[in-house]
């Protein structure tokens, strides 16, 4: 009977319904726009910002004592001790591997190039070496196989031709460099040990596939595969820095604390979230004898972008969510205003206040949960537009979302009726029926 009564009353007095059912179908179409996006957006931008490149970078831990100013490192790139190759592996087998989306080892080596047409080791120009890997397979423990290189962790390095092969003896040349040894793509280069001595213990003819623009100093460098620096400076195996990019959540308040203070469960938290200290630790951990640092102004740009976006998000919400729950307050008003005759007669055949107010909340509610599944519907059509438009993909419909959603139309329903719902539980039935 109750649930007849509930129904009856809904479908009368079309207008109001209609009237709160659009500010709720609005405020829950807004809400679930911004909270699809806002579940999205951390992975979205996380991945859009490894076009900054890595940041996290690994040394030696015998080398020289930090010297970091402003979050730039002033340590010498080339003194110091060298790590193994053979280890590269372990950083896929770290607690969140699944986030180390690209690594890359460095040896920089001095050396002697020139036009392979008119080169001579007395008329070649020193320059420097960068050995890396361009699309390394990289075997993993568990059997599997993956490809990385430094287009991964320096993305914004742009190459006119191709990278080179690691099975060939190709290079890529900076192009100012390329302009001074007069060599082109196509063309092909003599290198050579820098030595003291007159004549190199080694040399390699490297054929030349790309000019490198990066806007820095590899302009003025050979990039070359990691194995024919390591030959050039008879360090076989070896690196002497290692960049990775890795997806990360931005560090908050507890984040930035010292692992040393945390307790045993805050530990745990830490180090099962991926913030960047965790994962560098956890690179620390398996590559051992090594030193791994956040590049600070990457990292700390990636999260107060993030944070900027989330917080522009939760606010739009909760302006649309306040938006309606004065629309319904005021529907609700003027509707518990219009049925005081029918609220009075109801008490006068025996209804209690709480009888009546339960019967209208519970049909507010009803409303609440048409109201809402319209303005997901919309919603999720609006985060669509927003998220293909803004972040380049649409964010895929939620059912946790849609929850969410149902959930909050009720509250906001139950909040802008309860001063209208408290008033028409209160009537005296009497004044009511005598038409005061």
């Amino acid at each position: 009977m109750f649930l007849r009564l509930v129904a009856d009353s809904f479908g009368r007095r079309p207008r109001h319904k209609l009237l709160t059912g659009a500010a709720l179908a609005l405020g829950m179409a807004v809400a679930t726009a911004a909270l699809s996006v806002a579940l999205d957006v951390g992975d979205r931008l996380a991945r859009e910002f490894r076009s900054l490149g890595a940041n996290l970078i690994v040394t030696p831990q015998a080398d020289s004592l930090p010297l970091e100013i402003g979050g730039v490192d002033y340590r010498p790139v080339n003194a110091g001790a060298y790590l193994p190759e053979a280890d590269l592996p372990k950083l896929k087998t770290i607690f969140w591997h699944n986030n180390i989306v690209g690594f890359a080892p460095i040896l920089e080596v001095p050396i002697k190039a020139g036009n392979l047409n008119s080169v001579s080791y007395t008329s070649t120009s020193e320059v420097r070496m960068i050995g890396t890997w361009s699309n390394h397979q990289v075997q993993i423990p568990d059997g599997s196989i993956y490809v990385t290189g430094i287009g991964k962790t320096n993305p914004w390095w742009h190459v006119d031709g191709r990278w080179f092969a690691e099975n060939k003896p190709e290079c890529v040349v900076g192009t100012r460099l390329a302009k001074r040894l007069g060599v082109s793509v196509g063309g092909e280069l003599m290198v050579f040990q820098a030595m003291k001595e007159a004549t190199p213990t080694s040399s390699t003819r490297l054929a030349v596939v790309g000019l490198l623009e990066t806007g820095g100093s590899e302009e003025d460098q050979i990039v070359a595969p990691l194995s024919v620096a390591q030959a050039l400076s008879d360090k076989p195996g070896q690196y002497r820095q290692l960049y990775v990019s890795a997806l990360t959540k931005p560090e908050d308040a507890f984040g930035k604390r010292d692992p040393k203070s945390f307790t045993p469960a805050e530990y745990d938290r830490w180090f099962c979230t991926p913030y960047i200290s965790a994962i560098a630790l956890q690179i620390q951990q398996e590559l051992p004898g090594t030193d791994v640092r956040v590049i600070r102004r990457v990292a700390e740009g990636e999260g107060q972008i993030l944070t900027r976006v989330q917080m522009l998000l939760w606010l739009v919400t909760g302006a649309s969510l306040l938006a309606a729950v004065l629309a319904v307050g005021a529907s609700s008003a003027a509707s518990v205003i219009e049925r005081r005759t029918e609220i009075g007669l109801m008490k006068a055949l025996g209804a209690g206040s709480g009888t009546v107010g339960f019967l209208l909340a519970a049909e507010q509610l009803l409303l609440a949960f048409v109201g809402g599944g319209i303005g997901y519907a919309l919603g999720i059509v609006l985060a669509r537009l927003l998220g293909q438009k803004v972040f380049g993909a649409a964010p895929e419909p939620s059912m946790l979302v849609l929850l969410v959603v149902l959930g909050l139309a009720a509250v906001v329903t139950l909040l802008g009726s309860a001063i209208p719902l408290r008033r028409a539980s209160l009537y005296e039935p009497a004044p009511i029926l005598r038409g005061e």
